[in-house]
């Protein structure tokens, strides 16, 4: 069988990955990339938009937000 390999781009630092599952940190080429992303994350310097977002200046608060 000519199985075709799948690569993609690391989203750190643009290296080839193979997309299988010997490729431990993918879609990372290694753990430091897989790090670094995930220490964007945690600072806010990453973040999923909504069409609907809101801004810090347009008044919400935790009262707007539902506790259990």
């Amino acid at each position: 069988m000519n199985e075709e390999v799948t690569v993609v781009n690391c989203p750190t630092c643009g290296k080839d990955v193979i997309w299988d599952e010997l490729s431990t940190w993918r879609p990372f080429c290694s753990k430091r990339c897989q790090l670094i992303d995930l220490g964007e994350w945690a600072a806010e310097e990453k973040r999923i938009a909504s069409s609907g977002e809101r801004t810090d200046s347009e008044g919400w608060s935790e009262a707007d937000f539902p506790s259990d």
